[in-house]
C-alpha cells in the first residue's frame, strides 16, 4: 500500500505544483487590446484608418475575459458631432459593435471606456478615428442625378421611365470622365420629372450642382443669351439662371407663409454684390463682392459647383460657389410687418395651366406649362429663348439646410484631385 501511495502522492503534487504555475501565467497576462478590426481593415493602426465599410461590423478582440459591468461606447460624426447609436455584444474576450449604415466619405470617432476584465483589471479608454468609403454626401439627400450616361435619380424617389427626356447627350464630366454630365443643347434639350413639386415643400432645404456653361449661345437677335439652367415652374416652385453676360446669375423660389400662402423672394447674386451694410437690400446679411471678371471666371465656360440653402428655423436663405459663401439674406431682417417675416420654409404655389409641377433640367419649367410661350426669352418653342446650353452633374436636392462645412465638405469630395 505504502508502494502505491508515493507514486500518488508524488503526481498529485506535480499536478498541484503545474496548476499553481498555470495559475501564475493567467495572473500574469496583462489586459490589452489585440486587435480591432472593420473586416480586413485594421482600426488599431498608428494613423486613422480609411476605407471603412458604410454598413461595418466592428470587432475588438482583448487579452482577458471582459466584466461588462460599466461598458460605455460612444461614436460620433467628426464633422457636426452627430451621435451615431451603437448596439455592443460581448462574449468573452471579444466585444462587438454594430452601427446604422453610415454615410460615405465622412470620418467617424469611436471610443470605447469602462473596460475591465473579468478578474478586475482595469483598462484605459479607447479613441479610434476611421473614414468610411465613397465620397462625401451629408444626411438629407431626398434625390440624386448623377447624369452618368442617363437620368436617373439614384436615390430612388422619381422613376426614370417617368421623366421625358428631349435632345440631352452626355460629356465629359469636371474630371474629365467620359458620359459623366449631362450635355444641353440651348436650342430645345430638357429632362422632366414629374411629381416634383414635394422635392420643395419642406422648411429645411439645399440643393446642390455641378454647372458648365457654353457661351457659344445667342438669342434672336445674336446677341449673348441666358441660361436657365433648371425650373420646378419657374418662381412658382424654384429656378436657377446665368445671366447672359455671365456677370451674376439668381435663384427665384417660392416660400410659405402665414394663412397658406405663398410667395415668391429672388436670391441674385451679381457682380459687385452688396449687403446692408454697403448701400443693399436690408434683409442681405453678408455679400461677397465679385468683379464682373470674376465672376465670369466663374460663370463662363468653366465648371463650377454651386449650392443654395435655406434654414426654416434660421429663415435664412445662402448661395455658395466652390464651398464658399457668396450671398446671404435673413428674412428677419425684411421691414417690419413684411409677410416674409413669417416664412416657415419652401412651398409650391403654382397652379396649371401657367405651371405643372415637374422638374426640368434645361429649362426654366416643363413645356407642360403655357406661363411666358409668347415670350421671345420664356416660351420653349423659341430655339434662341434662354434654354441652357452647356452641361449639368452631380444634381442633389436635400431636406436639410446643408452647413458652411458640409457644403465644403461636398465640394472637396465631388472636386476630388
Amino acid at each position: 500500500m505504502k508502494k502505491f501511495l508515493k507514486p500518488f502522492m508524488l503526481m498529485m503534487a506535480l499536478v498541484a505544483m503545474f496548476t499553481i504555475v498555470s495559475c501564475d501565467k493567467e495572473e500574469d497576462v496583462k489586459f490589452e487590446l489585440l486587435t480591432f478590426k472593420s473586416g480586413d481593415i485594421d482600426l488599431n493602426g498608428a494613423s486613422a484608418a480609411t476605407g471603412v465599410s458604410t454598413e461595418p461590423t466592428l470587432v475588438m478582440t482583448f487579452s482577458k475575459d471582459i466584466d461588462v459591468t460599466g461598458l460605455t461606447v460612444t461614436m460620433k460624426q467628426v464633422y457636426d458631432n452627430a451621435v451615431v447609436v451603437v448596439t455592443k455584444d460581448v462574449t468573452a474576450k471579444v466585444v462587438t459593435l454594430t452601427v446604422p449604415k453610415l454615410a460615405s466619405g465622412t470620418s467617424y470617432e469611436l471610443t470605447v471606456s469602462g473596460l475591465k476584465s473579468k478578474d478586475g483589471e482595469m483598462f484605459d479608454p479607447i479613441t479610434r478615428s476611421f473614414t468610411t468609403a465613397g465620397g462625401f454626401v451629408p444626411t438629407g439627400q431626398v434625390a440624386y442625378w448623377p447624369f452618368n450616361g442617363n437620368t436617373n435619380d439614384e436615390q430612388g424617389a422619381y422613376d426614370p421611365t417617368a421623366s421625358q427626356v428631349v435632345a440631352i447627350t452626355y460629356g465629359a464630366d469636371r474630371k474629365g470622365g467620359a458620359n459623366g454630365a449631362a450635355v444641353f443643347n440651348g436650342d430645345n434639350s430638357i429632362v422632366e420629372v414629374s411629381g416634383a413639386d414635394a422635392l420643395i415643400n419642406t422648411a429645411n432645404f439645399t440643393v446642390s450642382f455641378w454647372v458648365k456653361t457654353n457661351s457659344d449661345h445667342l438669342n434672336a437677335d445674336g446677341n449673348p443669351t441666358g441660361h436657365f439652367v433648371f425650373g420646378l415652374g419657374a418662381f412658382y416652385g424654384i429656378q436657377y439662371e446665368i445671366f447672359g453676360g455671365y456677370d451674376g446669375s439668381k435663384f427665384a423660389i417660392q416660400y410659405a407663409m402665414a394663412d397658406n400662402k405663398t410667395g415668391a423672394e429672388d436670391m441674385w447674386f451679381p457682380a459687385l454684390a452688396t449687403d446692408n451694410t454697403t448701400g443693399g437690400w436690408q434683409g442681405w446679411d453678408y455679400a461677397k463682392s465679385l468683379t464682373a471678371e470674376q465672376m465670369m471666371a466663374k460663370l463662363k465656360d468653366n465648371w463650377v459647383h454651386i449650392v443654395y440653402t435655406y434654414s426654416g428655423a434660421d429663415r435664412k436663405g445662402t448661395i455658395y460657389f466652390d464651398g464658399v459663401k457668396m450671398k446671404s439674406f435673413d428674412f428677419d431682417l425684411w421691414p417690419d410687418g413684411d409677410a416674409k417675416r413669417a416664412v416657415s420654409g419652401m412651398k409650391w404655389g403654382g397652379a396649371a395651366p401657367d405651371v405643372v409641377n415637374e422638374l426640368a433640367f434645361g429649362f426654366v419649367q416643363s413645356r407642360a406649362g403655357t406661363m411666358w410661350d409668347a415670350e421671345g426669352w420664356g416660351g420653349y418653342d423659341f430655339a434662341t429663348s434662354n434654354h441652357f446650353k452647356g452641361s449639368l452633374d452631380e444634381f442633389r436636392i436635400f431636406h436639410k439646410a446643408l452647413s458652411a462645412q458640409e457644403v465644403d465638405l461636398l465640394y472637396k469630395s465631388e472636386k476630388g484631385n
